[in-house]
């Protein structure tokens, strides 16, 4: 199942979106869900990241800790 979604972008991006796609001979609904495919991940684990660092209870480890648990 697909969804619609409506999105606003700079004049700078929406141009940019439109040349690449006149170019290629390819919509610009390809790139913006290629895009995202590659690129989502990424996003949601920085945010996973600061979420963790942003908690209360995590515990944090020096360099030094860590590389004397791994036996470096």
């Amino acid at each position: 199942m697909t969804k619609v979604m409506n999105i606003r972008l700079s004049e700078d991006i929406a141009t940019r979106l439109d040349l690449l796609a006149e170019k290629t001979q390819r919509p610009k609904s390809f790139y913006v869900k290629e895009i995202l495919s590659r690129y989502l991940g990424e996003y949601e684990d920085a945010y996973l990241a600061l979420e963790r660092l942003n908690d209360k209870n995590s515990r944090y480890y020096t360099t030094e800790e860590v590389e004397k648990s791994l036996g470096l």
